[in-house]
């Protein structure tokens, strides 16, 4: 009975004392919230300057500085108080969150954000600072690799002018160029044939050679060339 009590008294003072976490001062927040604005227009900067898709998104961008700031507020809000740190828990738990996110950086983006965010509520600048400054580096090395994404080339025409074009590709290409698919329609006499090739072993060859699309326009039989980029993102 006497441990029963004894625990029972444990978890009172323990929820008791979360209940008024650490009083803060106005200089303490300003720091907090400092800190968060300046690292997150580093990410603001970092993320203009490494981004890489078609369309960039200027509110997007400015969404990730706000997201450190509300974060570092929440944080700071809770701080050590217990009954907070439920109350946000159970918050969060009504919320969904149905924005449709089309690059997977965007995610690492919003992760970062909400990392520094952590660290600045809870005044760990130090720690915001120096893992932010790994995380741009990181992205600066992978932004010196090069892409080397996939490109389909696509020739319609004849089954003669197809294997005419084959002839070409495979000459023009030094055979690096991969046939995947060729359909040929027997009743009709046409057909489709699909070439693969990296995209840096195109513009190699397409520099020194000409395209293979100018090599191919006068080929009879063919009716269409077309060229196909792998896209990475995806929308909804």
């Amino acid at each position: 009975m006497n441990s029963a009590t004894n625990i029972r008294e444990i978890l009172n003072d323990f929820f008791l004392s979360g209940m008024t976490g650490d009083t803060l001062t106005i200089i303490q927040i300003l720091f907090n919230m400092g800190a968060a604005l300046l690292i997150g227009l580093l990410i603001f900067v970092v993320y203009r300057v490494t981004h890489t898709g078609e369309v960039y998104s200027a509110r997007f961008n400015v969404s990730l500085v706000m997201l450190v700031l509300v974060t570092t507020i929440v944080m700071t809000a809770i701080g050590s108080n217990v009954a907070l740190s439920l109350g946000l828990v159970g918050a969060l738990s009504i919320v969904r969150f149905r924005t449709v996110i089309r690059d997977s950086r965007d995610t690492m983006f919003i992760f970062w954000c909400v990392a520094v965010g952590v660290c600045c509520g809870v005044s760990s600048y130090v720690l915001a600072l120096v893992g932010s400054m790994f995380v741009f580096l990181y992205l600066m090395v992978c932004g010196m690799i090069r892409e080397n994404e996939r490109i389909l080339i696509i020739i319609r025409g004849t089954a003669q002018s197809l294997n005419d074009a084959e002839r070409v590709v495979a000459q023009h290409y030094a055979q690096k160029a991969v046939l995947r698919v060729t359909n040929i329609n027997s009743a009709e006499g046409t057909g489709e044939a699909i070439y693969e090739i990296a995209s840096n072993v195109r513009e190699k060859y397409d520099r020194s050679g000409g395209t293979v699309e100018s090599l191919l326009v006068g080929t009879r039989g063919i009716s269409s060339i077309s060229i196909v980029r792998q896209e990475d993102e995806v929308s909804q």
